[in-house]
């Protein structure tokens, strides 16, 4: 309520009032409505720097005024009468609201989807696509996962680290149908009926932000592709929910795939995972599974390119023969078991040393040992030296230290090489990532190339790199290629940084990586192949062709080369990447039309 003037009389006051309004007919013509106001409005809402009695000036032009501060109004007023609230002496300045929007909105808006999901644009929502999420599992009672009419919109979960009923060709694990998941949202003890949870939220985020409807918010944290089916897939072995070898995600990949084609149905995978144990180059056997499988069926598989980028994990050096190199690393407190994987030319042979933090010595290790085990006080030293593989030219030698009592000593480490015949020199080491073993283990001169983890150095998926949405800058985490080959670039970058997103046990909360960069991509391939495939506008729109198409669409800044090994092509813009297809489209119908 506004103040009354004191020791004026009241019949003064409204002289006064009436003194300062009473020539409408001169209303100045300064103030000029803005003409990107959104049209069809007849009432808009101003914000208002006020002195005097505002509430009477509301009351004379008809508007509705809400006082939220000192001198501060926020004025609902028709749009013919914004030059008349202008002129009167009580305002000292207006202006309009900026639109502000939860961070998987802006995120939403930044990568172009919501002009794609509308009714006046693409309408699309995923609807026949079925996502995939491999990860640590999902809250099925979360209601962005639920139809309007209370049932699950997820069609499985296997949940590998249960005792129960495995899928049908799985020994192990329990898997539950919709209509379990069903009975358990209508159960008073709905875990006892499916007994699955998510005690991450890894995998309840990446859901929400591919697939989520957002129920919860009355649609304001929707996800992208919202109206898709969704397969969970909770990776472990037995007993270890936050432990994944490579093996469960390789059978996941085959549960979800399977489960498609029998449903008839193209299938998005998310799987946000990373580890640095491997050469980098997409010739492991889980790699080489993972490229193989993609091309199984109607499928996209989507890999963010991990957290590595700063954490200081990988090593970059080239040495000649005769030299002897020293690469430092710390330590940092509390583990039990560390890794070092080295990569290097066959043809190159040197041996290798390494000293402890006290200052003792491994001895030097020859290739000619192959294996060797060395003991030190509460510490066992483990190395490796592998051989070439029918799918690598590679040599890896491996590295393991493990604590017998206690944990790893704290402090720098070296690794000494030394050069005996070098042919090509070049070399690449990494530590375990930052999951593994924090941000207190690094080198000390590390390199931020070439830190995309695996499986996403695996061909033919979809790689992913983070980026801040809100100033347009790589994530410092973002995991880039190597400089010396493109074909190791990132594909695209998505919003990676304080993404709001559904939370297990419900509502929302805001998470950071690249693993949440991911499903705003696999979200988007899922609106891609309703629109291609579900639609029959493009009925080969998956895979390569898919990522060809996300690729050209990304937005990508004046006078920055690409692709380059930070975003690749350059940012998620799903809108762009949709007006390509419909303008290939009309050259795919003609050639159709010819043959």
């Amino acid at each position: 309520m506004s103040k009354e003037p004191r020791n004026v009389p009241a019949s003064s006051r409204k002289d006064i009032f009436m003194s300062e309004i009473s020539n409408e007919s001169e209303i100045s013509n300064e103030f000029e409505f803005p003409e990107f106001i959104e049209p069809g409005l007849e009432k808009i809402e101003v914000i208002a720097k006020f002195n005097g009695d505002i509430v009477r000036v509301a009351e004379i032009l008809e508007a509705e005024v809400e006082i939220i501060y000192q001198n501060y109004a926020i004025i609902t007023i028709a749009k013919d009468k914004i030059k008349r609230l202008a002129s009167y002496p009580q305002i000292e300045h207006l202006e309009l609201p900026k639109n502000l929007y939860f961070e998987l909105s802006s995120s939403l808006t930044s990568s172009c989807i919501p002009s794609v999901q509308r009714a006046d644009g693409f309408n699309l929502s995923g609807r026949g696509v079925i996502v995939a999420i491999i990860d640590s599992g999902i809250d099925y009672m979360h209601p962005d996962f639920r139809n309007s009419d209370g049932t699950s919109r997820i069609l499985f979960i296997w949940d590998q680290t249960q005792t129960g009923t495995p899928p049908v060709g799985f020994n192990s694990g329990a898997e539950y149908n919709n209509q379990q998941i069903n009975n358990a949202i209508l159960s008073e003890t709905p875990y006892q009926v499916v007994p699955s949870r998510d005690t991450n939220g890894h995998g309840t985020a990446v859901a929400g932000i591919a697939a989520g409807n957002g129920r919860a918010s009355n649609g304001i944290n929707r996800g992208v592709a919202f109206e898709a089916d969704i397969i969970a897939v909770k990776v472990g072995y037995r007993g270890y929910e936050s432990f994944a070898r490579s093996t469960e995600l390789m059978r996941a990949l085959k549960y979800v795939i399977d489960k498609a084609r029998r449903f008839g149905k193209p299938i998005c995978i998310n799987m946000s995972f990373g580890m640095n144990n491997g050469s980098h180059r997409g010739d492991s056997l889980f790699e080489t599974f993972i490229t193989e499988i993609s091309t199984n069926w109607k499928t996209s598989i989507i890999i963010p390119t991990g957290n590595e980028g700063s954490a200081g994990h990988h090593y970059h050096g080239k040495i000649q023969t005769g030299e002897v190199q020293e690469i430092e690393f710390f330590t940092g407190p509390g583990l039990e078991t560390s890794y070092l994987s080295l990569w290097k030319n066959f043809a190159d042979n040197f041996a290798v040393e390494i000293i402890f933090p006290d200052g003792s010595s491994s001895g030097v290790v020859n290739i000619e040992n192959q294996v060797k085990t060395v003991r030190r006080p509460n510490l066992i030293l483990n190395v490796f030296y592998g051989q070439p593989s029918h799918y690598s030219l590679e040599q890896e030698v491996f590295f393991n230290i493990t604590a017998t009592q206690g944990p790893l000593p704290q402090g720098i480490f070296k690794l000494r090489l030394i050069a005996r015949n070098i042919v090509d020199g070049n070399y690449d080491i990494w530590l375990p990532t930052l999951e593994e073993v924090g941000e207190d283990t690094f080198f000390s001169d590390p390199s931020i190339y070439n830190t995309i983890t695996l499986p996403a150095t695996a061909e033919k998926v979809v790689r992913v790199a983070g980026y801040n949405a809100r100033v347009g800058n790589i994530a410092l985490f973002s995991g880039r290629g190597d400089l010396a080959d493109p074909n190791s670039y990132p594909d695209l970058a998505a919003p990676s940084i304080d993404i709001q997103t559904a939370r297990t046990g419900g509502g929302y909360d805001s998470f950071t990586g690249t693993s949440v960069a991911a499903p705003f991509v696999t979200g988007s391939a899922a609106l891609m192949m309703q629109w291609g495939i579900i639609n029959n506008n493009d009925p080969y729109l998956y895979g390569q062709r898919l990522r060809a198409f996300l690729r050209i669409g990304a937005e990508r800044k004046a006078g920055i080369p690409y692709p380059n090994a930070s975003f690749g092509y350059g940012t998620l813009c799903l809108y762009n990447t949709m007006n390509y297809l419909v303008e290939y489209e009309l050259g795919e119908q003609f050639w159709l039309n010819l043959t």
